[in-house]
């Protein structure tokens, strides 16, 4: 199976020593005044440091709105904290891309009604096709990865 043992949701991640000892590097070196935090513009910069993008302007807000309002930004608890969530999301989705590109099997971007049918029929065999059926409905005719993570989620709950 695919997934960890709780189902289809992103389990708790921990960080080896070295990324961990890497995350606070990258703190350190954007708290450019040694203030112990980071501000809004410094976050994005180790953002594009640890992930390779620049956050938007609504994830950066999202992040700031969370911070203490008596501290002048993200702290490194929080931060090391913000970082391993978004790790986790990153594996995670990397994960469910992984399984809908081992079944979009003609490497079309979505899988039709028969590889949907083929790839719970392998995951889950018992499953009836009429529960198929619905969960593939119910998913938006699963065009794309994001359809299958639902599809998958629904699979749960059955």
């Amino acid at each position: 199976m695919f997934f960890s043992q709780a189902g289809a949701r992103p389990r708790m991640w921990e960080a080896s020593p070295s990324e961990h000892k890497k995350w606070v590097e990258v703190f350190k070196a954007c708290d450019e005044e040694n203030k112990g935090c980071l501000s809004r513009e410094n976050f994005k910069v180790a953002v594009v440091m640890l992930f390779g993008y620049k956050p938007s302007k609504i994830e950066a807000d999202a992040v700031m709105s969370s911070v203490d309002p008596n501290t002048s930004g993200i702290l490194l608890k929080e931060f090391l904290d913000i970082v391993r969530k978004k790790k986790e999301a990153q594996l995670y989705w990397n994960e469910i891309r992984h399984i809908f590109t081992a079944f979009d099997r003609h490497y079309r971007g979505y899988l039709t009604l028969e590889d949907f049918k083929k790839a719970f029929k392998q995951v889950a065999p018992k499953l009836s096709e009429r529960i198929i059926l619905e969960v593939f409905r119910a998913c938006g005719h699963c065009y794309y990865p994001k359809a299958l993570e639902s599809g998958l989620n629904i699979m749960l709950l059955i």
